[in-house]
C-alpha cells in the first residue's frame, strides 16, 4: 500500500512504514530485536543502507559515512574486471546484518551508531579515457569528501571537552568508503584526500608494493599508461600527497611479490614506505604486525587502501593479480580491528573483479567484511582532536 498523490511526483509515493534512513530501525536489528529476516530481497546496495543519488538529485543531501563505487579497470596489467567489483561487493555485503549488525570483538553496531551512513552509487566512470576517467574519480570523491557532515562532532568520550577537526582546513568532512574499481583509483582519491588533509600517511594492506617506477613497471609507452595499479604510488609520493619522513611514514602490509630486483625496494623506500612481508605473520604474528603498523603511522590522520589480493587466493580468488602465500580472511580481519583508535580518514578496497569468484561469492563476501571492520572502527573513533 501506498500513498498516491494527484500530482504523482515519484518522491512523494511510499510505502506507509517507508524510513528514509533504515540506520533509525527497519533494516538494522539491536539487542534482542527480530534477525534473519528477508535480508536477500531488494535493491543491492552496501549491507542494505539507503541508497542516496549523492551526485545527482541528492547532491545537497548530508552524510557521515558514504560508500561510493569507482568501477575502472583500464589501468590493470593482468586480468581486467574490477570494473564490476563495486556490484560484486554490494552482493556479497546482502547477508552482513543477517544477524543483526552488532561486531562482537569491537562491541559496536556501526548502523546503529548514530551516524548517518548512506551507499552513494557509483561515481560515473568513462571506460574510454584513462585520464578523463581519472579526473572523473577526483571530482566525484572530493564532491562528498566537502559535503557537510550530518552529525557534529561532539565531545571527547574521556574529558568531556569539545573536538575540534583534525583536517588541515579546519573542517569536519565526511568519510568516504570507495568501492574500487582496479588499484590505480587511489591516485585521485589521494588528490581528494589533500584537498582537506594535506599529506597524509597510508596503511596499505596488498601482495604488491605498487610503487613502481613508470619506466620498470610496463614501461610507460606513453604519459597516460605511465599511471597504472603498479605505480599510482609512485606518483602520489612524487606529487607530495602522502607522508614521508622519518618519524610518521606509510606501510604495506601482506606485501609478498617478486620483484626486478633490490632496486625496488629502495624506489619504495624512497616513496616513504616501509614493508610488513606477508611472511612475517608465521614469526611476529597478527599482533606483531599490528604494532608495527601503529608504530609507523602514529595518531596522525591515516587513509586506508586495501587490495584484495592481500587475502591469499585460496579465501580470495576473484582478483586481477593474484599471488600465493598471503594471509587469510580472518588474519585480515583481525589485524583491521586492531587499528581500533586510529584516524581512519577514508578507505577503500580494490582490485575485486567478481567473474573469477567461485559460485559461492567467496571474494566479494571477503571484501564485504573487511569493509565491515573498517567501518566499525570509524563509528568508534570521531576524526576530531581535544584543543591543546
Amino acid at each position: 500500500m501506498s500513498l498516491a498523490h494527484d500530482d504523482h511526483e515519484h518522491d512523494l509515493q511510499m510505502p506507509l512504514d517507508y524510513v528514509k534512513f533504515p540506520y533509525q530501525a527497519v533494516y538494522y536489528p539491536g539487542d534482542n530485536d527480530v534477525t534473519a529476516d528477508s535480508v536477500f530481497s531488494g535493491i543491492a546496495t552496501f549491507a542494505k543502507l539507503p541508497w542516496v543519488q549523492c551526485l545527482g538529485k541528492d547532491k545537497t543531501d548530508s552524510f557521515d559515512i558514504a560508500f561510493i563505487g569507482a568501477p575502472f579497470d583500464t589501468g590493470t596489467s593482468y586480468r581486467p574486471g574490477a570494473r564490476f567489483g563495486p556490484a560484486g561487493i554490494r552482493a556479497g555485503s546482502r547477508r552482513l546484518t543477517l544477524y543483526g549488525g552488532y561486531n562482537v570483538p569491537l562491541a559496536v553496531n556501526p548502523f546503529l551508531s548514530g551516524l548517518k551512513i548512506v551507499d552513494c552509487g557509483d561515481i560515473p566512470v568513462t571506460p574510454y579515457d584513462n585520464k578523463v576517467a581519472i579526473r572523473q574519480i577526483e571530482d566525484g570523491h572530493r564532491d562528498l569528501l566537502h559535503r557537510p557532515t550530518f552529525s557534529p562532532l561532539g565531545n571527547d568520550s574521556s574529558t568531556g571537552k569539545p573536538l575540534i577537526p583534525i583536517s588541515t582546513d579546519g573542517k569536519h568532512h565526511p568519510r568516504i568508503i570507495t568501492l574500487g574499481g582496479d588499484h590505480t583509483i587511489v591516485l585521485p582519491l589521494l588528490r581528494s584526500i589533500y584537498s582537506a588533509y594535506g599529506q597524509i600517511s597510508v596503511i596499505h594492506f596488498d601482495s604488491h608494493l605498487d610503487t613502481w617506477k613508470p619506466q620498470v613497471f610496463g614501461g610507460a609507452p606513453s604519459d597516460q599508461a605511465a599511471i597504472n595499479h603498479g605505480t599510482y604510488f609512485y606518483w602520489a609520493s612524487q606529487e607530495g600527497l602522502i607522508k614521508n619522513g622519518s618519524s610518521i611514514a606509510s606501510i604495506h602490509g601482506a606485501i609478498r611479490t617478486t620483484l626486478s630486483g633490490p632496486a625496488d625496494y629502495a624506489n619504495d623506500d624512497a616513496s616513504g614506505f616501509q614493508r610488513i612481508e606477508a611472511r612475517e605473520i608465521d614469526t611476529i604474528g597478527t599482533d606483531g604486525i599490528i604494532k608495527k603498523i601503529r608504530e609507523t603511522v602514529g595518531d596522525k590522520p591515516v587513509y586506508l587502501s586495501i587490495d584484495i589480493d592481500s587475502i591469499d587466493p585460496a579465501f580470495a580468488p576473484a582478483t586481477g593479480t593474484p599471488e600465493t602465500g598471503g594471509w587469510s580472511t580472518r588474519e585480515l580481519r583481525t589485524i583491521l580491528r586492531g587499528l581500533d583508535g586510529l584516524h581512519i580518514v577514508s578507505a577503500d578496497i580494490v582490485e575485486v573483479a567478481p567473474a573469477y569468484d567461485t559460485n559461492a561469492e567467496l571474494t566479494t563476501m571477503a571484501a564485504a567484511d573487511v569493509l565491515y571492520e573498517v567501518l566499525s572502527v570509524m563509528a568508534k573513533t570521531p576524526l576530531g582532536k581535544v584543543a591543546e
